[in-house]
């Protein structure tokens, strides 16, 4: 292939993302693409030591725009070495979270502004944004329980109901905002639905 595609899983913690990123590997390898999954913050080896420092649950005292640069940070190390690359040599990115996350998540439910955080990691995505963003939408109550039912919480899982809600909340409002990017999809649908969506959007944007 000649051009890489660069395709964006986001959603509420606990929304099913990791499931359907394996089964769009699996779909995309079948139609003659070579894969690459990543994940943020992390993908690199700094990267992955920043996610330490921002997942950390001793590190209550952490500003929202020190979370912000963080997320900033191990996002442009993940471009310049991994995504960046992949892109130019024709493979077809899947990324568990990507700029719509800081957007939400420090932009909109820490309060720091959609436009001041998006401007702060233009810097950190340079060229390089998603061809299309799956965003699963569900319900944060939701969320949080099977989240809890998986594993210990880390430290932006821990925080309050209402911080979650404002996430979610934030996600669809982001959905609204950039309608042409973002497909939202109900994530309380079965597992097999999602996927069939996804592919069908999929499927569209490979005809092109």
């Amino acid at each position: 292939m000649s051009k890489g595609i660069f395709i964006t899983m986001e959603g509420p913690d606990g929304s099913g993302k990791s499931t359907q990123i394996d089964l769009l590997r699996e779909y995309l390898e079948k139609e003659g693409y070579d894969v690459l999954i990543t994940r943020e913050p992390g993908g690199t080896r700094i990267s992955e030591a920043i996610r330490e420092v921002i997942l950390n649950k001793e590190y209550t005292e952490m500003s929202p725009v020190t979370e912000m640069l963080l997320y900033a940070s191990a996002r442009a190390q993940l471009i310049n070495e991994v995504v960046g690359p992949a892109l130019e040599s024709g493979k077809a990115v899947i990324s568990d979270r990507f700029v719509d996350s800081s957007l939400v998540y420090q932009g909109i439910a820490r309060g720091l502004g959609v436009e001041n955080v998006y401007n702060i990691n233009l810097q950190a995505i340079g060229k390089y944004m998603p061809d299309v963003t799956f965003l699963l939408d569900l319900p944060a109550d939701i969320g949080i329980a099977r989240k809890k039912d998986q594993k210990e919480l880390d430290r932006m899982e821990s925080e309050s109901l209402q911080f979650h809600r404002d996430v979610a909340e934030g996600y669809r409002s982001l959905a609204e905002r950039f309608p042409d990017r973002i497909e939202k999809i109900d994530a309380t649908l079965p597992i097999d639905r999602i996927c069939d969506i996804i592919k069908v959007r999929i499927n569209e944007l490979l005809a092109k």
